[in-house]
């Protein structure tokens, strides 16, 4: 994997973790500031579409759209 397709997957991979912050059936013993804080940085956290539109607008940082499609 290179560099830029690994920091596609660290964003992804960062909502992944903050998503599971906030849902008590996988974090059950996370403080409530811990979720609120999860929850305020998902408010403006990149979605797929916005990763789609990063990778293609900006290849270099984050590998291209095929690149990271042939990863899965």
């Amino acid at each position: 994997m290179n560099i830029p397709i690994a920091k596609s997957f660290a964003i992804l991979n960062t909502r992944e973790f903050l998503m599971d912050l906030l849902n008590p059936k996988k974090a059950s013993r996370v403080p409530k500031w811990i979720r609120d804080e999860a929850y305020y940085c998902l408010k403006q956290f990149p979605s797929n579409a916005d990763m789609d539109l990063a990778r293609d607008l900006a290849p270099k940082v984050f590998g291209s759209n095929k690149e990271f499609r042939d990863e899965d």
